[in-house]
């Protein structure tokens, strides 16, 4: 028996152009668990408007943060891979992005061709939710719903709780609490739509059990819980990290430290978003001090969690 390992991330252009932001987004944005409007509705808004203006806005914003090797998602991504690689040498390990490339069809693909009979997937989110763990489980049944050979199948639902996780959160803001007086930690994680979570998905609550966890080993330190990268109308979780760091100011908390538990990796979301846009939400509001707490990254310690992981699948 030769165990499989694939870690599945969102997924990222190819490049920071206009063209590659657009390939990617009509496929991310064309998944039914991201948007779940009626496709009569929906298509001709995301073809008509969506696609044709937002793309290149990205692509600016993407050209920001891009890097040599890539988009910093990929390349931790594929780091976490060569690193657990090396702390499973008997096992066949793999990374796919759900939208873009490498996809989970050909992957998988290659793992069998490799000589897979066992597979353990491992979502790089966190906290579940349907529009993020959901489109994996839906990938991998059109993979194998017709196959004539199925290999044994775990996938890890979510590790919000896992100790080695909120131990790991835990240590990252004390290391920055040892230099450091802040007023406040916020803790910020990407939102969803009301809607979904009032039809039963999990995430909210789930994002609230890793904030509680977290604090339960940091002690009695003012903290505040918020959701950002809101997308389109109607009604998302709150309160918005943009409007908490821009009220900030004046509630007299001038220093402020941000975590973004629900990000494994650097993206546009905790780089751009976070590090730049929100900074200067705050700061321009009479913030003194805003410091960003960066995901795991490549670090070794995330890969033992994610190994400690596998081994309890």
């Amino acid at each position: 028996m030769k165990k499989g390992i694939l870690l599945v991330n969102l997924g990222t252009p190819e490049e920071p152009t206009p063209k590659a932001v657009k390939n990617f987004l009509a496929e991310f944005l064309s998944d039914r668990r991201v948007i779940r409007w009626p496709r009569g509705v929906w298509l001709p808004i995301l073809h008509g408007i969506v696609l044709q203006i937002r793309p290149r806005k990205t692509a600016r914003t993407y050209q920001k943060i891009w890097r040599e090797e890539g988009s910093p998602l990929w390349i931790y991504t594929k780091k976490q891979t060569v690193l657990l690689q090396a702390l499973m040498p008997d096992a066949i390990v793999r990374y796919a992005m759900t939208y873009g490339d490498p996809g989970i069809q050909e992957t998988l693909a290659e793992m069998k061709q490799a000589g897979m009979t066992d597979l353990c997937v491992v979502p790089l989110y966190p906290q579940y939710s349907e529009t993020t763990v959901a489109p994996i489980y839906d990938q991998i049944s059109r993979v194998y719903q017709k196959a004539a050979e199925i290999p044994q199948l775990r996938i890890s639902n979510s590790f919000y709780d896992h100790e080695g996780y909120i131990q790991l959160l835990a240590d990252q803001i004390k290391q920055h609490l040892a230099s450091k007086t802040f007023d406040m930690i916020l803790f910020s994680y990407h939102g969803i739509p009301v809607s979904i979570v009032e039809q039963g998905d999990p995430y909210e609550e789930q994002c609230k059990r890793t904030t509680q966890k977290v604090m339960e080993k940091l002690g009695d330190i003012p903290y505040a819980h918020s959701y950002q990268s809101k997308f389109g109308p109607g009604q998302w979780l709150t309160p918005m990290t943009s409007e908490t760091l821009r009220a900030f100011p004046s509630q007299n908390v001038k220093k402020v430290l941000v975590i973004t538990p629900g990000f494994v990796a650097d993206c546009l979301e905790t780089i751009e978003e976070i590090d730049d846009e929100n900074r200067g939400y705050f700061m321009e509001n009479g913030g003194d001090y805003f410091e960003y707490v960066h995901p795991f990254n490549d670090s070794p310690k995330f890969t033992n969690i994610l190994h400690s992981i596998i081994e309890e699948m």
